[in-house]
């Protein structure tokens, strides 16, 4: 079974395409090849180096609230 787990933008390089995302203290950097119009503080979906579309920070919040119950962290499944 395949994961996406929620980060925020917190940086955008536009030259590449690509974003700095924050999870749990790690930053990692991913395409922005599949989401339109994503901004710093915006919050996607990243699975295997991708961003896969943007979610509310409600949303986000709650998704990693239940990974974090389920014992599984942030970090494990990026």
């Amino acid at each position: 079974m395949c994961l996406a787990i929620p980060a925020q933008i917190t940086a955008i390089d536009q030259m590449s395409d690509t974003a700095t995302v924050a999870l749990g203290g790690v930053s990692k950097q991913v395409s922005l090849a599949l989401v339109d119009a994503a901004r710093v503080g915006d919050y996607v979906l990243v699975h295997v180096g991708y961003a896969l579309n943007k979610i509310s920070p409600v949303e986000a919040e709650r998704t990693l609230r239940l990974i974090a119950e389920a014992g599984v962290s942030g970090e494990d499944a990026a």
